[in-house]
């Protein structure tokens, strides 16, 4: 499982360290919702933290760009994120946004 090296925090996410290590290690958190970028779609989604569960993402870990108390949290977060790609970049491409032209090096690592 990778994380964005500037994760997204919720305002109502308290001990994200905490946090991180239990998503690391598959536990069942209540309250948790995840901010994920796909790299074969190019799309951030929103899910709860439950969805690790499933085989799919044992096999292909998530890449974790936020962390949310909950599903309105993550949209806000999802659209703070589209707001700052527009003022700096003056476009809402998200990827380029996040990981600059160095995309790939950052996701891998």
């Amino acid at each position: 499982m990778k994380f964005y090296k500037n994760l997204y925090i919720g305002d109502t996410v308290k001990k994200p360290c905490k946090i991180i290590k239990k998503l690391k290690r598959y536990a069942k958190l209540n309250h948790v919702y995840l901010i994920v970028y796909d790299a074969e779609s190019g799309r951030v989604e929103s899910f709860h933290c439950l969805m690790l569960q499933q085989p799919y993402y044992k096999v292909k870990p998530p890449y974790i760009i936020g962390i949310a108390g909950s599903r309105d949290e993550a949209d806000q977060i999802i659209c703070r994120m589209v707001q700052e790609s527009l003022e700096k970049t003056g476009g809402v491409d998200l990827r380029a946004y996040l990981f600059g032209e160095n995309a790939e090096d950052d996701m891998t690592s």
